[in-house]
């Protein structure tokens, strides 16, 4: 894929409408990637923070993921460093206990071109479960944290992580193997990337 080819497909992926009906607040992909991005990180959905700003991880998890990283906002957002492709591209609005899961159009319909077309990737991140699935799947273990402890498994592609919301700090509380064994690899990979 040339680097018109793919501005074009960002470019289509940025005047999606395929959900819209479904989205309380209409669409909004909101996304960034580059053709030679080093790390791809595949999380959820944006927040409500982030449909309003149009900035991927603009809120307090963007906050603790890049603290996890060890990267600054301006390292973070250079599209050469880091593509931030969500399972799903918009805002799916707000349901019992947080937000909407991600709306289930996006990844079929994106994911592939996308990932395809950037060709410098060293590393996946899959942030959450939905991520997990999706791309692990019958490798992924039966529960989140299981799959996280057993990360080192899916290296050198993949590096699953749980959700870095506020939410989470629980379970970090639950799981201090987490941050003693896990986040120490993760930077390093990230060093060794040139990152």
């Amino acid at each position: 894929m040339t680097n018109k080819e793919f501005d074009i497909l960002l470019e289509k992926i940025r005047q999606c409408k395929v959900c819209e009906p479904h989205l309380p607040l209409g669409a909004n992909p909101v996304m960034n990637a580059s053709i030679s991005s080093k790390v791809i990180i595949i999380g959820q959905a944006p927040g409500i923070k982030v449909h309003q700003t149009g900035i991927p991880w603009n809120d307090k998890s963007g906050d603790q993921l890049r603290n996890w990283l060890d990267v600054t906002r301006d390292s973070f957002y250079n599209p050469e460093n880091f593509a931030i492709v969500p399972m799903g591209f918009c805002y799916p609005g707000k349901g019992k206990s947080g937000d909407l899961p991600p709306r289930k159009e996006c990844a079929p319909l994106w994911h592939q071109p996308l990932l395809k077309g950037i060709s410098e990737t060293k590393l996946i991140l899959l942030i959450g479960n939905y991520a997990q699935r999706y791309y692990l799947k019958e490798q992924v273990q039966k529960t989140l944290t299981e799959t996280v402890s057993n990360f080192e498994n899916y290296l050198p592609l993949y590096f699953p992580l749980p959700h870095p919301s506020p939410r989470n700090f629980i379970w970090q509380s639950k799981n201090p193997w987490f941050t003693e064994k896990v986040l120490p690899v993760l930077k390093e990979q990230i060093k060794i990337i040139g990152i």
